[in-house]
């Protein structure tokens, strides 16, 4: 059987980087070159300050740089002298979930690689299996077509995320009857045809993968004449896109149906926790809101740089003209950020935002004091916030008795980065 030596990937983003990191660090005997056009991202690879953040990827990267991993712009090179070529490893779509990537690289649920029924397309499923092998059981390595292997990823990702939109829906209803979503989602949870991942209600889902994959399933069935198909998953997006204006409403509503001059601090940044990934992040899509409405946003994420979120607010498709500047601080920590603000706004699920000083964030913050929690992260503390003063909002859930249930009073228009929201009337 052909033996793989040398294998080059072109792409060092966040499929790329991490997982040809751990192919080298499991592979020692393979030469593992990861390439990009993007010079300042190679640099970052080779420093001591990686481009990306995810846990024990520098512990992965340092244990094998410059042994049998490299980082290199020279693309040519590379691919000419590689027995193997990973595309932003797309001919083996990969399963990560961003926080769990080198967890999920070092202990796949499965491998799938997917080839040709050709001589050379089965030769080349046998050399990738072997490599894999190394450190996955053989019976967790599947093997495929290439149009089983593609739309298992596109799959995969959909009932994920269509999960989540479910389970959003249903806190909606919550809100407006009165009833707990995070007690519906643990008994129906505990149903095992069911089961109880991905039934945690938000402010919604981001990162790259979710979106696009489903966007990419609704446009094959468009194309390949499936239009009730196409419209099933389609729905996913609507719901999501829903859910982050919902939310964004809630809060308009609940400070008096205006935060126009009002400072808001947007506790996280980042799509979810444990990673710096700000791609499709429900923060992006809820900063534009309360900025269309004149809202003052003090924005902290602990693993976000200050250029990435400012970067993000300035797209085209989110702010106008000079609203980033005139709207936006990034802030060096949460109690910074929530000094003398009108509110909080949980918008990633970091483990800290739970052990903050909120008597101390308080006393600082103007009266009333609302805190708006988008992740469930603060669930535990609801009674001590309230003893603090604090007024909770917070998502499928109603927390104070003196609020009735909440349904939006406003039409909530639908958002998109291309076709902003009409603002409401100021007043």
């Amino acid at each position: 059987m052909f033996e793989i030596k040398k294998i080059c990937c072109i792409g060092a983003g966040y499929v790329g980087g991490p997982t040809c990191s751990v192919i080298a660090q499991m592979c020692p005997n393979i030469k593992v070159t990861v390439v990009d056009v993007n010079e300042a991202r190679i640099n970052a690879w080779n420093s001591d300050t990686l481009p990306i953040y995810e846990p024990e990827l520098k512990e992965v990267v340092e244990s094998c740089r410059g042994k049998n991993l490299f980082f290199s712009t020279s693309i040519d090179d590379a691919i000419r002298e590689a027995d193997l070529v990973f595309i932003s490893v797309l001919s083996n779509p990969e399963f990560l979930a961003e926080g769990t990537a080198i967890k999920d690289l070092k202990n796949p649920d499965r491998v799938l690689i997917g080839g040709d029924d050709s001589p050379e397309g089965q030769k080349a499923v046998r050399a990738l299996c072997a490599v894999y092998e190394h450190w996955v059981p053989k019976e967790k390595i599947l093997t495929t077509n290439t149009w089983s292997s593609e739309l298992s990823k596109l799959a995969a990702n959909a009932f994920l995320a269509q999960r989540i939109s479910s389970i959003n829906s249903i806190s909606a209803l919550c809100e407006a009857t009165g009833a707990d979503v995070e007690e519906v989602a643990k008994a129906i949870g505990t149903d095992q045809r069911i089961g109880n991942k991905f039934l945690k209600a938000s402010v919604g889902f981001g990162g790259s993968c979710f979106q696009k994959d489903v966007l990419n399933l609704v446009y094959l069935c468009e194309a390949l004449n499936l239009p009730e198909v196409a419209r099933y998953w389609q729905q996913v997006i609507d719901m999501n896109d829903y859910q982050r204006r919902r939310f964004a409403s809630r809060i308009i509503d609940s400070l008096f149906n205006t935060v126009t001059d009002k400072k808001i601090a947007i506790l996280g940044f980042a799509f979810k926790k444990d990673t710096g990934d700000t791609r499709e992040s429900s923060s992006i899509y809820i900063s534009k809101y309360l900025m269309d409405e004149g809202a003052k946003l003090h924005i902290y994420d602990p693993k976000v740089p200050k250029e990435q979120i400012i970067l993000d607010l300035s797209h085209p498709g989110v702010s106008e003209d000079n609203q980033v500047s005139r709207l936006v601080t990034v802030s060096k920590d949460p109690y910074e950020a929530c000094d003398g603000a009108h509110a909080l706004v949980i918008c990633t699920e970091w483990d800290m935002f739970k052990d903050l000083d909120y008597e101390h964030i308080h006393k600082k913050m103007l009266k009333p004091a609302f805190i708006f929690d988008g992740r469930r992260v603060l669930d535990d503390l609801h009674n001590e916030l309230q003893v603090i003063g604090f007024q909770i909002e917070t998502i499928g859930k109603k927390v104070s008795a003196k609020r009735i249930p909440f349904a939006s009073s406003c039409e909530i228009p639908k958002f998109s980065l291309q076709d902003p929201p009409v603002k409401k009337p100021r007043v």
